[in-house]
């Protein structure tokens, strides 16, 4: 009965939320109990729990009203998942080595099961991999759309983003899901470089089928197109390429680290073929998103680390999931060599080194300062009372900075403001949140905030 009732109020929620929010928080709760004074809900971890604590509370009271349940408490209750950990510290030599052993000997089988038919795609990097986050969520649905409709559903697919945010990942996942639903499909992924590269031997060395072999294939994915700026012939033939395939609805995946109208001397037929179908940023984690790729991480090696040294890592490493990866397999290294539990003691002797590379913190000053430098305005401004529109919506990102990155009250993010009702900040930073979703020019500008904050 719990679990038919649970599951006619997430189908409800399906409809309401995004697919990468649903796949995320919704899909692996369950209703544990409920009666008049008190309901509760298992949710996954921790950071599910305040998500669910601070973000779809009210939506959930609501759906349960609907449904029959009116309660006067929701309590949501972290699942209890016994987890295997392998550690110097509990398991023998002799069982570790026939651990490790056993791991390779199965580990063939499981690659040739799920091995795509490019061998050009990385078999790690797929959807169930991919830790979904509201910094990442329209790009994920959008790949997922344009994995299960290769060639109709939002072709051309350009996915964009900063350094180390998963965009690889992101664009391998397609592939890897239409090779996997779709065998017979051929499936290529390809760096701009290697295009350049190929093509230049092709011209070179008069190296026939250099057309035939990217024309003919059902998706083609091509990463780190901004190095194809400034070299016009490969340009040339990659808009034939382009034409060719798109024409005989072949989907068309690319993958830069800026959208096509900043990349420089890209040709104007070229850019306007890469922002033909859907063009979408994936902007750097935010601090929940960050301590689930930690846990998930460690988890996949094997390993359970605290909640507490997660969100240290998380909030210590905010630009980019590779250097925030390279720091926990430091942690689980060294822990491994010395023969300890990786705790918070340790991560922050680690840490250090990296921390001096970059600001000890980021202040409330700092972020106002910043905010009204790249719109060129004074920081007084910002925090007087004009109202006009080029000094209202820098306040609004100003806002949304303080309470996003240093968690600030509204009541606080009022007073750094110069603003005597906190309702303000509430209604400034709900007013960008929502925009981020919908308004390419504010995620472009909040990103480059943010950016030259951690710079």
């Amino acid at each position: 009965m719990l679990n038919a009732l649970w599951q006619s109020v997430l189908g409800e929620i399906e409809l309401s939320v995004s697919h990468g929010n649903f796949e995320t928080w919704f899909k692996h709760t369950e209703l544990l109990s409920y009666d008049d004074e008190l309901v509760v809900i298992g949710v996954a971890n921790i950071f599910a729990k305040r998500q669910f604590e601070v973000k779809f509370d009210k939506q959930i009271r609501e759906i349960l009203v609907r449904n029959g349940i009116t309660t006067k408490r929701i309590t949501y209750q972290v699942k209890t998942v016994k987890k295997r950990v392998i550690s110097r510290e509990t398991t023998s030599e002799t069982d570790l080595t026939s651990a490790r052993v056993d791991e390779l000997m199965s580990t063939p089988t499981a690659s040739q099961a799920t091995k795509p038919s490019s061998s050009t795609l990385n078999p790690r990097y797929t959807f169930d991999s991919f830790i979904v986050g509201s910094s990442n969520d329209l790009a994920y649905t959008a790949c997922q759309a344009a994995a299960v409709n290769p060639g109709t559903k939002y072709n051309p697919l350009f996915i964009y983003g900063g350094v180390g945010l998963g965009k690889t990942h992101l664009i391998q996942a397609v592939g890897n899901e239409i090779a996997k639903t779709h065998p017979k499909m051929k499936v290529m992924y390809l760096s701009s470089e290697t295009f350049m590269k190929e093509f230049l031997e092709h011209i070179r060395f008069k190296k026939a089928g250099f057309s035939d072999k990217y024309r003919n294939v059902d998706v083609l994915i091509v990463d780190d197109m901004q190095f194809i700026a400034g070299k016009e012939k490969t340009q040339e033939e990659f808009f034939h390429t382009f034409n060719a395939l798109h024409q005989a609805n072949k989907q068309i995946i690319i993958g830069s680290d800026k959208p096509p109208r900043s990349i420089p001397t890209l040709t104007e037929r070229l850019r306007s073929r890469l922002e033909w179908g859907m063009a979408i940023d994936i902007q750097m984690p935010d601090f929940e998103t960050r301590c689930a790729i930690v846990k998930t991480k460690a988890a996949q090696s094997g390993v359970e680390i605290s909640d507490e040294t997660a969100e240290f890592l998380a909030q210590n490493i905010k630009t980019n999931v590779r250097e925030l990866e390279g720091a926990l397999n430091q942690l689980l290294a060294y822990a491994e060599m010395r023969g300890v539990t990786p705790d918070i003691s340790i991560a922050e002797g680690l840490i250090g080194n990296i921390r001096h590379s970059r600001p000890q913190h980021v202040t409330p000053k700092q972020i106002i300062d910043k905010t009204a430098r790249h719109f060129q305005i004074d920081s007084k401004e910002i925090c007087g009372s004009k109202r006009d529109k080029h000094i209202v919506v820098p306040r609004q990102i100003a806002m949304y900075l303080l309470r996003s990155e240093l968690h600030l009250s509204f009541p606080r993010i009022a007073n750094e403001l110069g603003r005597k009702d906190h309702t303000t900040a509430i209604h400034s930073v709900d007013k960008i949140e929502k925009s981020i979703k919908l308004d390419l020019l504010i995620r472009e500008q909040v990103a480059e905030i943010r950016e030259k904050l951690y710079a």
